[in-house]
């Protein structure tokens, strides 16, 4: 038996098998579209089939000898998984009957379970048998319905049935049609049609579902677990059949009551899942639902006197330590735990149509009293994350989201639920028009205040001075804005060598490898600059600078503006020195080619194929240029690899020297062009507007045609052996990339980034880019790309601020884990202040701060917390609860920092 089982393995090695899979999901996740289907399969059973066809390299890491590695074949064998195995990602009580596909409602990817592609899960199945099979299908999901997820939990319903008062549930996909809950409904209790209503039973009242029948449960706004309505009734209209005497699909529903249609979260994200620790301790904070009823105790239920309050965590629910870190900052910020933990049902606003009829108020305010009671009983914050999902189903499901997104929504979601004013005015904003800020800064605030009053604008708004200039008729505008947070850029801290070759046009020097510091982030102005200034650019000079992709010139890079960002760092950069341009200026391109062999037809004759890099130099369009100009100008740009020559502005290493040319090199120059007039015509050919090769060795004084719409003019020299004997064309080959992967230079010691740096950043004058972004000028009624200013005019008593640690580039996600050097005591912001006639020192002290570990899709958050009462700081895992000291809360983890002014604690202390 064992060797009919050698036998029937043998086809394919581990090795094998994991370049096979490893091509089907490359091919599989490149092409994934809304339907596709994607299978579970158990983290356990997927990490020992890793571990196995991995072996070889491991072995191969370790040192083992080939037959070291044949004797363990049959170890290596019995190595081999065993029948797949999803039945611990299934409920118990399912196995036994047809839902034989209900999850555990607490399983986390990555730890649990990965994310497999259709043709992944068929190949390992056809390989491995075993099951059960788990398939979800791919949606639509996101506030722009444009991104792919997984609906890994699909909606679970209750159904109630009256009058009868029968109960029953059902899993469907909340891309399902209410048509199609019509039907599932009908079969489930075995009803006709036409003798049936639904409703969305949320909150133990009927609410009216779209009359259209063809809308989704998701467009409905229908969520986990709510409960579903089925009224029956005897109608008197007469059914209606069809000639098969089928009864027809009519459906009566309720005209519609709310407009809502705002897409919900789901519970995994596309592709195939990765194998990594990311959630950190999440393992120990997943409790099912029978434990959570048992474990945890409710604000009512008995406690200890005088046990230590608001040391209770928060259990993670599936993914969503982002929401329990955020709300611990809440809950224990003095100010909302003062006022929650009175009566401040008064202050709901129960009409304001941009809150949530004090839903979330409430269900906020219910929380925070749980966490406060004595004790340090774990609280389920269940019942708060429905109301969440209700009214912002961006956070529904089992999914990760940002914990700075989160925080930002409870502070506004809470502001409106609280918000004091019930009728808001409307109230145009006017322009400065040359008023003193002090009467505008007040005038917006006051405008703002009429609109907006709440414990959130009391303690958490602030207000900062916007300028915008135009660049075109230099108008300047200056407005007022309310802020809830700052979100800091990171930009400064990191900076990215680049390596340039600078070529001369006027045949000065040679060329010139030059690498560069700039931001990681900045712009192509600051490039050009930072090159400007190492090879010594004359003032009348300037730097051209190009992309070059397969020896040909593939872009140049004209915006100043240009994101550095869009530099990869396997391109090749070439800059060119050339004389700021006047009016009429193109801009003359020297193609190298070599003869390329492989091309030799059967006439023997030649063909050529592009070589090296190109060279630049501009040319007039206003002035008559003869085909002898043009190899006048070649000869030039050539000069400086002509062998022989005297190269004095050469440096030891062959690389010429940064240096302006001298009249020595000039005179140089003039000799190496007089030494080459009677080496005859160089062998080039000009591309005219036709796509024609004209060639330029023959009719010197014949002028070129030059169009004035043309960007340039294209020129090949062919070089032949004889050619290459009398240029030295080594300086043109092998353009270096833009990113080396040479030994690292030796780092200078830098000092960490502050939080002060990051501030300056965010108050620095900066254009704006994008086009969305680009500002109408009320002079010019243009849009214009406007330079932006902020200062910050008003601080709020809770200052908080976001580190800008994820970054989108090129549909790719990044997190930067720099380490910023925040303080915990003395935050002085005061000479950032732009209103001089507030003179009060505005320092500040950390009290809460929330973490973020791991990568950017699957990491986990946690929060450390200064309970006030006793001078301590407090790290709030999930559930876990602990004390730590002061040292521990600066971390490159550090996320969202919350700090309260200091003079509003001394006020506190009198």
């Amino acid at each position: 038996m064992a060797e009919t089982l050698t036998r029937s393995y043998a086809r394919l090695t581990p090795e094998e098998e994991r370049l096979r899979i490893r091509d089907i999901s490359l091919a599989a996740e490149s092409q994934s579209k809304e339907g596709d289907t994607f299978y579970l399969i158990t983290q356990r059973w997927w990490q020992t089939w890793i571990d196995y066809v991995n072996q070889d390299q491991m072995n191969v890491a370790s040192g083992e000898s080939s037959l070291h590695n044949l004797e363990s074949a049959d170890a290596c064998l019995s190595r081999r998984p065993s029948n797949i195995d999803n039945k611990f990602l299934i409920n118990e009580s399912s196995l036994s009957d047809s839902s034989a596909d209900e999850l555990h409602d607490t399983l986390v990817e990555g730890r649990d379970y990965v994310l497999l592609p259709e043709e992944v899960w068929n190949q390992l199945h056809s390989w491995y048998g075993g099951g059960p099979t788990l398939a979800r299908k791919v949606i639509n999901s996101g506030l722009s319905q444009m991104e792919l997820a997984i609906e890994v939990y699909p909606l679970h319903l209750e159904l109630l049935l009256t009058p009868k008062g029968d109960r029953s549930t059902i899993r469907i996909s909340k891309k399902e049609t209410i048509r199609e809950l019509h039907k599932r409904v009908c079969g489930i209790f075995d009803l006709d049609p036409e003798q049936i209503r639904i409703y969305d039973f949320y909150g133990q009242k009927k609410h009216a579902l779209p009359t259209d029948l063809d809308k989704t449960l998701d467009d409905a706004n229908i969520q986990m677990d709510q409960e579903i309505l089925v009224e029956v009734y005897v109608t008197n209209s007469v059914k209606r059949t069809d000639p098969a005497g089928k009864q027809s699909n009519s459906f009566l529903l309720e005209p519609s009551k709310s407009g809502l249609s705002i897409a919900g979260g789901l519970s995994a994200t596309k592709g195939v899942s990765k194998n990594c620790d990311s959630e950190l301790s999440q393992g120990q904070n997943q409790v099912s639902p029978h434990q959570e009823s048992n474990n945890v105790q409710e604000a009512s239920g008995v406690t200890t006197r005088g046990a230590t309050a608001g040391l209770s965590g928060l259990l993670n629910l599936g993914n969503t330590c982002y929401m329990n870190s955020a709300i611990q900052c809440l809950v224990h910020t003095p100010e909302f735990t003062r006022y929650f933990r009175e009566d401040y049902r008064g202050e709901i606003n129960w009409q304001n149509p941009m809150g949530m009829v004090g839903e979330l108020a409430l269900a906020f305010g219910e929380l925070l009293r749980k966490i406060w009671a004595p004790g340090r009983t774990p609280v389920a914050p269940r019942p708060f994350k429905a109301k969440l999902a209700r009214f912002a189903p961006q956070f529904s499901g089992y999914n990760q989201h940002d914990s700075q997104e989160l925080l930002a929504f409870l502070l506004d979601g809470l502001h409106e639920d609280l918000n004091r004013v019930k009728d808001k005015p409307y109230i145009l904003s006017k322009d400065a028009d040359g008023r003193p800020d002090e009467e505008v800064a007040h005038e917006y605030w006051a405008n703002h205040k009429a609109r907006n009053d709440s414990i959130i604008v009391d303690v958490c708004q602030g207000q900062y001075k916007s300028t915008l200039v135009c660049p075109v008729c230099a108008k300047v505008s200056v407005t007022f804005d309310p802020f809830m947070y700052l979100s800091l850029p990171l930009q400064s801290t990191a900076t990215r060598p680049l390596t340039v070759t600078i070529f001369s046009s006027d045949g000065s020097l040679l060329p010139n490898v030059c690498t560069v510091t700039v931001p990681k982030q900045g712009r192509c102005r600051d490039l050009i600059q930072a090159l400007s200034a190492a090879c010594s650019l004359k003032p009348h000079e300037k730097l051209l600078l190009a992309e070059i992709q397969n020896h040909l010139i593939h872009r140049f890079f004209e915006d100043p503006l240009t994101s550095l960002s869009s530099i990869k760092d396997e391109d090749h950069l070439a800059a060119y020195r050339i004389l700021h341009p006047a009016k009429g200026i193109i801009f003359l391109q020297l193609i190298h080619r070599l003869e390329d062999k492989g091309t030799v037809n059967a006439q023997s004759m030649k063909g050529w194929k592009p070589y090296g890099t190109p060279l630049v130099s501009p040319i007039s369009c206003d002035d008559v240029t003869t085909r002898g100009d043009v190899q006048s100008m070649v000869r030039t740009m050539l000069s400086p690899l002509l062998k022989g020559r005297e190269q004095t502005d050469v440096s030891e290493d062959g690389i010429s020297s940064a240096v302006e040319p001298s009249s020595e090199s000039s005179t140089l120059r003039e000799r190496n062009n007089a030494g080459t007039c009677g080496m005859g015509k160089l062998p080039l050919q000009l591309v005219d507007e036709n796509n024609v090769c004209i060639d330029l060795s023959v009719g010197e004084e014949k002028p070129v045609k030059i169009s004035s719409s043309s960007k340039s003019l294209l020129v090949f020299i062919n070089w032949s052996k004889e050619l290459l004997e009398k240029y030295d064309t080594s300086y043109l080959e092998n353009l270096p990339e833009v990113c080396k992967n040479g030994p690292p230079a030796k780092k200078a010691r830098t000092e960490p980034l502050s939080l002060y740096s990051c501030l300056e950043a965010f108050l620095r004058e900066e254009p704006l880019v994008s086009e969305p972004d680009m500002w109408k000028c009320p002079q010019c009624e243009e849009r214009r790309q406007a330079s932006k200013k902020l200062d910050l005019w008003r601080l709020p008593k809770v200052l908080v601020i976001h580190l800008k640690r994820f970054s989108y580039n090129r549909s790719i996600k990044n997190k930067l884990d720099t380490f910023v050097n925040f303080p915990i005591y003395d935050l002085d912001v005061t000479k950032y202040i732009a209103n001089k006639n507030n003179s009060d020192p505005q320092l500040y002290e950390l009290y809460a701060l929330i973490n973020h570990y791991g990568s950017m899709g699957s990491g986990h958050y946690t929060s450390h917390i200064k309970l006030l009462d006793e001078n301590r700081w407090y790290s709030f895992d999930d559930n876990h609860v602990s004390a730590i000291g002061e040292e521990e809360v600066k971390t490159n983890a550090a996320y969202v920092l919350l700090y309260r002014r200091k003079k509003d604690i001394a006020s506190e202390s009198i």
